[in-house]
């Protein structure tokens, strides 16, 4: 293996899920003020730019220990980088794309894998048109080489781009091999009862609602107030 995970299951203690969700937001407000080369940073500094309550930051990192000290605030590298040890960053995660469309294409151009520490080693799909071929870096390969070619590139993460109807019988392959953990983009919601692999469903469809929902309360506001 290329990570060792010995001695770090104490550092992630049960939290809410609504704390794990704010640990990325951590994550991208400090590698922005190390960009700018802040060396500390107070909860009140990080308040205003997350608009999160300087309560509510204390709260979260207490749950792992704190990282602050009182009257000087947070040291930004090192409270960085207990982030990124939270998050996995420095386990060097290697992940496959299945489904080489425009969604597929387009995430493993972004810089968004290498920035966290992720590695994109292979696509699969079933289209003549491009297996065999490279998008971005990465190689294309047929479906039908998947559980193989995990298994040959120690593949840790799976990431889900194909058409939903497809994506129950591709999860329910990858139940049976090493992956740890998939990201499903399919639109159809997984959960793999007896499996330990860890599911992330991503509905885009679900995010553009709530957009929409408080777009339309801004304008309902705006009527009121023209009243």
């Amino acid at each position: 293996m290329r990570w060792e995970i010995d001695g770090r299951d104490s550092f992630r203690p049960e939290v809410s899920p609504a704390v794990i969700k704010r640990l990325p937001r951590y994550f991208r407000y400090l590698r922005e003020l190390i960009r700018m080369g802040k060396t500390r940073v107070s909860s009140a500094e990080l308040s205003r730019m997350m608009n999160v309550t300087a309560s509510q930051i204390r709260q979260d990192l207490n749950c792992f220990g704190g990282f602050g000290q009182q009257g000087y605030g947070y040291n930004v590298n090192y409270l960085y980088t207990k982030i990124c040890e939270l998050l996995g960053v420095g386990y060097g995660f290697r992940a496959a794309v299945v489904g080489a469309g425009n969604l597929g294409s387009a995430l493993v151009r972004s810089p968004m894998f290498e920035k966290r520490g992720v590695d994109v080693v292979a696509m699969f799909d079933v289209s003549n048109a491009v297996v065999g071929k490279k998008i971005g870096n990465v190689r294309v390969y047929d479906l039908k080489e998947l559980e193989s070619r995990l298994s040959d590139f120690d593949v840790d993460i799976v990431i889900l781009t194909l058409p939903k109807e497809y994506a129950l019988e591709i999860s329910t392959r990858l139940a049976k091999t090493e992956v740890r953990g998939i990201w499903n983009f399919t639109g159809k919601e997984l959960e793999l009862k007896g499996s330990s692999i860890v599911v992330e469903n991503v509905h885009l469809g679900d995010s553009l609602m709530t957009l929409c929902y408080d777009v339309a309360k801004s304008v309902d506001k705006n009527r009121k107030n023209e009243k």
